[in-house]
């Protein structure tokens, strides 16, 4: 069974940094396209922003230019790094392949942003 690890969520001021990581068990993150997604309460799961294996993003318009994901495939990590985080960004943040998820998810890493 994959497992897929989040890790480096917190509690942050608004406009401060988190920068979250993902491992999986399994090799799938050196050959997948990547996607971080977040639910915030009483909200579906979104997401959040996707990367290829090749290493091009793609953003959610709510966190362009703010959120920059990057991942060391030889690590088999991807890293979501949260810049100028706003309260509407407190969500517990996932990593799973993109487009079509796998049906394993990780627990998920709780960030919480204060006013």
């Amino acid at each position: 069974q994959v497992q897929l690890v989040e890790s480096g969520g917190g509690l942050a001021q608004a406009g401060g940094s988190r920068r979250l990581s993902c491992t999986a068990s399994g090799y799938i993150i050196p050959i997948n396209t990547m996607g971080w997604y977040r639910r915030a309460p009483g909200k579906q799961r979104e997401l959040v922003e996707a990367i290829t294996r090749d290493g091009i993003t793609t953003y959610a318009d709510s966190v362009k230019g703010r959120f920059t994901s990057s991942r060391d495939n030889a690590r088999n990590t991807v890293y979501l790094q949260m810049n100028s985080l706003k309260p509407e960004g407190t969500a517990v943040y996932y990593c799973n392949t993109y487009p079509t998820p796998m049906i394993y998810w990780g627990q998920g890493t709780q960030v919480t942003v204060s006013s």
